[in-house]
């Protein structure tokens, strides 16, 4: 493969960010009395927890249409949401639900590798768009996408759901933009214990109503496994595992708050430690991220490690932070600490603010550009992992 230098510059990304954001004239149409009728694309477990956790709950949103390649996945969330799914149409091919001029926006929960090809037809319907982390499964496909947003007039929202969140918001601007940790050298991101990635998966046939070409889309063609349909994050074909999945949440949050999003190298190590088959993705990985100024140390594993708190941890030489989804502890070298608990459901705050923007054209907290600058220092960490050598940015692939 050529290496490439990634120039991804400030006037691309303004333009990708004032056309993608800028719904202002489409808002004034959407939705019948105000009410955003709403597509699901992948209707599996994220779906099911940002739609229950999130646009179920706004009375601005109306569930139309629901699209996932597996019948059963499809009745499970229907069963769930009976009182909010009654008059929504199914279908198998996602596309039919964007030839709907009721259908205002499309939620995407896809596997990972289908993230970009489905964003690229939602943006090119001019459907307002809610896409699920990771932006990006491979580096590749970085520029299809920022031409798919600089070409829509339409709302793109990533599911990068902590941007929304107040507390997060509030120290951004009382710790962060005001100096109290002092020069911050360290951010030590940890999450572990993930139960529904360590599952014993038996394998069967294919259920005949599962449609599998759907599901490989432009992956390598290969015979139907139930553990890559039902467990596809630990396959490096279909997700990026621990790296994209979990890596992606915390270096937002970390360059966010350190308002630098400019990695310079990358080194990361893992492997299967527990988990057998024929599993590509490592169950355990470690990285470090070297910024200028600072370094991201990243751990994450699979197995049942209990941290107390999955959280991001900036270490200052005036005091640290300990910042998760449930609030923050701020502790300056010379005082008392101040803990912060935050009981705000962040899939509502960041689906009610896709919605805003919709309606009212105001900003989404997570732009394309947020999630594309997410998407480096994971990119790099896993062109580490499978290279076994440092990746520094300019040498991304």
């Amino acid at each position: 493969m050529n290496r490439r230098e990634f120039v991804f510059t400030g006037a691309a990304a303004a333009a990708v960010a004032t056309r993608a954001m800028d719904a202002r004239a489409y808002a004034a149409i959407a939705g019948a009395n105000d009410r955003v009728g709403l597509g699901v694309i992948g209707t599996g477990r994220r779906a099911t927890v940002v739609c229950g956790g999130g646009f179920v709950q706004d009375p601005r949103v109306e569930i139309r249409a629901l699209a996932d390649i597996y019948d059963k996945q499809i009745a499970e969330f229907q069963r769930r949401f009976k009182d909010h799914v009654a008059g929504a149409e199914v279908s198998v091919e996602y596309q039919k639900m964007l030839d709907r001029k009721d259908i205002d926006a499309v939620m995407i929960a896809t596997p990972d590798h289908l993230h970009v090809q489905i964003a690229k037809d939602t943006l090119g319907a001019h459907k307002n768009t809610y896409l699920e982390k990771p932006t990006l499964h491979r580096w590749s496909e970085r520029e299809e996408l920022i031409k798919a947003a600089e070409a829509s007039n339409v709302v793109l929202q990533c599911g990068m759901q902590q941007r929304s969140g107040a507390h997060y918001q509030r120290v951004k601007e009382e710790i962060f933009d005001s100096g109290k940790l002092g020069k911050v050298i360290f951010a030590r991101a940890v999450w572990s214990n993930f139960p529904w990635q360590r599952r014993v998966i038996p394998n069967v046939p294919k259920p005949a109503e599962l449609r599998w070409d759907l599901f490989l889309g432009p992956a390598p063609k290969v015979p139907f496994e139930m553990s890559r349909y039902s467990s596809w994050r630990s396959y490096h074909d279909y997700g990026n595992g621990l790296l994209a999945d979990i890596l992606t949440h915390w270096a937002d949050v970390a360059q966010w708050m350190m308002n630098d999003d400019k990695p310079e190298t990358a080194a990361a190590l893992g492997g299967d430690f527990q988990l057998t088959g024929d599993l590509t993705n490592p169950d355990t990985v470690s990285a470090v991220v070297r910024y200028k100024n600072w370094n991201l140390n990243f751990e994450s594993s699979v197995l049942s490690i209990r941290n107390p708190h999955p959280s991001v941890y900036f270490e200052g030489t005036e005091g640290t932070l300990d910042l998760s989804r449930e609030g923050y502890t701020f502790t300056p070298n010379h005082g008392a600490p101040t803990r912060f608990d935050s009981t705000q459901s962040l899939e509502r705050a960041h689906t009610e603010n896709f919605v805003d923007a919709i309606l009212n054209g105001s900003k989404v907290n997570a732009p394309v550009t947020a999630g594309l600058a997410a998407s480096v220092p994971v990119m790099m960490a896993l062109q580490s992992y499978w290279s076994h050598e440092l990746c520094k940015k300019t040498e991304l692939v």
